[in-house]
């Protein structure tokens, strides 16, 4: 029965944040007008920009912002136990990552669609531009190695997923071309959903691998190569063809895995083995505070979700008042899969009891991905009865297509940062769409491969620098909505307090992982680290300065900014 009270507290949190505090952020703080012109229809051009429905339009933002990190992260966060991977869930979900997503894309919509590096020189000065596009490319340059690896890791460990995973792009395509010439989208809905589970209960028993050396590479290697040729076209693609109605369907794909999931849950009331608070973490362990709130980055606030609210999302934002509905609503979403996640790996469907669950859990970073599948699959086979291969390539395609929605997101964010470089420093070459992709899609095969070799294992490791990069970089967003706030005359309590902890805590993080780096010798890690660490206190002391002669021109004496 625990299980039961962990969802229904969580779910009661989001729920209240969603229909409350969210409400209060729109009205008060944010201001929504319904007759903003957005830059979707001040600056249509079928490819970039386009209205969309809010509902598809929330499709291609949860599944590009998701991935794979609000199941990795919490299924590794749990080795300190399940109480504070809930509490930091829900509490993150509420008052964190929604305002951040949220006011991601209401900050970017209100000055013509630009991206939140190109949108700090407006905010805040000129010099903030270049060091915040330098942070946001180094987590692009992680997002999409890392997730690179990650699928083909899938794809190797589970052959099952190969065949529903590219079947979901046959069909996206053949959607898009519908959806563009304005095809019932309900009825669009339901065959797409069951075009994929049809092809999800085909690969079930149709495994599908590659030979073991290809030209020198490995299975692995293989798929690396395949899947980032794949997202260099599909970035190059109006959005409208691949990228909406292939992120449409996941999101559905989405709210059916999740009915499965936390159906599971009721239908098989399972008992919790994993404890509340660990008591039994090795000595070498890091500690809880500060890097729970590193590890659990997508599912309470990650810095990747604003690149993708400022970068693809604010662009196709038909209306200001969808804001609300794709930004915050779309955190609850990903809150929902951190909570179930949780749920999966702390659970006696994993394990059937405590002593288990420690062999499982018997150091940090032990379990991830695959220990959520396999405890999902176990509950969803337990809950409704379905067969344990189907549940199992069912979550298998599941975390394999949010990983790959991101990298299709993310390497055509990374070209916006190139041909937006090309722009500042007057280099037509990078202004080139073509030419950013490939420099994009070379930098991130020369992380996977230059430093794995050829199993492409490179990507995971500046993993560990992932973390506290990315949440240096939420705090980064949250401190350009807070001074554009503060110049409105605006209340900016309710971004400033939560970039404050964030901040905090990810430098904290970057600092004692700085230390770790260099005792290893991994100086790529520690140039990496130091140049986030300086950039980052650079644009808070930029900030900082902005304010203190804003609020010296405006004759401001009091202390409290609101």
């Amino acid at each position: 029965m625990q299980s039961v009270m962990i969802i229904a507290l969580g779910l009661a949190g989001m729920a209240f944040g969603w229909f409350v505090y969210s409400r209060f952020i729109a009205t008060k703080i944010y201001q929504l007008d319904p007759n903003f012109v957005t830059p979707a229809h001040e600056y249509e051009d079928g490819v970039d920009y386009v209205p969309t429905n809010k509902f598809v339009l929330w499709g291609h933002h949860f599944t590009s912002v998701a991935g794979a990190a609000p199941i990795v992260g919490p299924a590794i966060a749990v080795y300190w136990g399940w109480v504070p991977a809930v509490l930091w869930v829900t509490i993150g979900t509420i008052f964190f990552a929604g305002v951040h997503d949220f006011g991601a894309i209401w900050a970017s919509a209100r000055h013509k669609g630009k991206s939140i590096g190109a949108l700090s020189e407006e905010v805040i000065g000129k010099r903030t531009r270049a060091l915040f596009m330098i942070v946001i490319f180094l987590v692009l340059l992680m997002v999409n190695a890392v997730f690179g690896v990650v699928i083909a890791n899938a794809f190797v460990g589970t052959p099952n997923a190969v065949f529903p995973a590219w079947s979901a792009i046959v069909v996206a395509l053949i959607i898009g071309q519908l959806l563009h010439r304005n095809f019932n989208l309900t009825l669009l809905s339901i065959v797409g959903v069951a075009a994929l589970y049809g092809s999800i209960f085909v690969g079930s028993s149709l495994p599908i691998e590659l030979p073991e050396q290809v030209m020198g590479l490995g299975a692995k290697g293989s798929w690396i190569v395949i899947l980032f040729v794949y997202a260099a076209i599909a970035s190059m693609l109006p959005v409208w063809a691949l990228l909406q109605p292939r992120d449409f369907i996941n999101g559905l794909q989405l709210f059916v895995g999740l009915f499965l999931l936390y159906g599971a849950v009721l239908l098989s009331l399972p008992d919790i083995s994993a404890p509340a608070f660990n008591s039994a973490v090795t000595l070498d362990a890091p500690s809880l505070v500060p890097l729970l709130f590193v590890t659990i980055a997508c599912g309470a606030i990650s810095g990747f979700h604003g690149i993708v609210s400022s970068g693809t999302t604010s662009k196709q934002l038909d209306k200001e008042t969808d804001a609300r509905f794709v930004g915050y609503l779309g955190s609850v979403g990903e809150g929902s899969l951190a909570l179930i996640t949780i749920v999966a790996v702390s659970s006696a469907a994993l394990a059937a009891s405590p002593e288990v669950w420690h062999e499982i859990y018997d150091k940090y970073g032990s379990a991830g991905a695959g220990t959520f599948i396999q405890g999902g699959a176990q509950m969803i086979t337990n809950g409704w009865g379905l067969p344990l291969g189907f549940a199992t390539t069912l979550l298998a395609t599941m975390v394999v297509l949010f990983a790959g929605t991101t990298m299709d997101s993310g390497v055509r964010l990374q070209r916006y940062i190139i041909q937006e470089w090309g722009e500042i420093y007057g280099i037509p070459f990078l202004r080139h769409g073509i030419l950013a992709t490939l420099i994009a899609v070379t930098c991130c095969l020369l992380l996977a491969f230059g430093v794995g070799g050829a199993s492409g294992a490179g990507g995971l490791a500046i993993w560990p620098l992932f973390g506290s990069t990315n949440q240096i970089l939420a705090a980064m967003t949250l401190l350009v909505i807070s001074v554009m706030l503060i110049k409105l005359g605006r209340p900016a309590r309710y971004t400033l307090i939560p970039m404050s902890f964030v901040l905090l805590t990810s430098a904290w993080a970057a600092v004692l992982k700085l230390i770790e780096f260099y005792q290893a010798g991994n100086w790529l890690l520690v140039v990496i680290d130091v140049v986030v660490l300086v950039t980052s206190l650079m644009v808070t002391l930029e900030a900082i300065s902005v304010i203190a002669k804003f609020r010296r021109e405006n004759g401001e004496t009091k202390g409290d900014i609101s």
